[in-house]
């Protein structure tokens, strides 16, 4: 079976997010397990909404709810590693935008690629229970 590649657009957000991986990330086999950087990617998007003065229950209005996520793993991470999360947007619909990730941190003076991921994010409002239009002051945001 065909792995999952994942490109990284070229132009990404001008935000510096960095996670620490913390011990409780660390399975079995002594490196981040997949469900830690699933948390990860969580927490990336919301320091990256919260740089921007939103959230995920409120953008303009709006809230979000994913509903897809794809990773592309690339190496091992181990406690002690600082992860530098790069995003950027992908497609934009009239409801929904991809947001693109790039982790990586810093080893020997190298960048290693840790991961890349992409998750697919629809505007919601969750008093009406329907989807939303993306705002447009927020799909200025991600056009940039």
């Amino acid at each position: 079976m065909p792995r999952i590649k994942l490109n990284f657009p070229d132009k990404n957000f001008d935000v510096s997010i960095t996670i620490p991986v913390r011990i409780t990330d660390i399975n079995y086999g002594g490196h981040v397990g997949n469900d830690s950087l699933v948390s990860v990617i969580h927490e990336a998007r919301m320091q990256f909404l919260q740089h921007h003065g939103y959230s995920e229950m409120d953008i303009e209005g709006t809230g979000l709810i994913m509903t897809d996520l794809a990773v592309e793993f690339k190496n091992e991470s181990f406690y002690g590693d600082v992860l530098s999360i790069k995003m950027a947007a992908g497609d934009i619909t009239g409801v929904s935008f991809e947001l693109h990730y790039e982790f990586s941190t810093a080893r020997a003076g190298k960048e290693v690629i840790i991961a890349r991921a992409k998750t697919t994010m629809v505007c919601y409002n969750y008093a009406a229970k329907k989807v939303a239009p993306v705002p447009e002051k927020f799909k200025q945001l991600l056009l940039v």
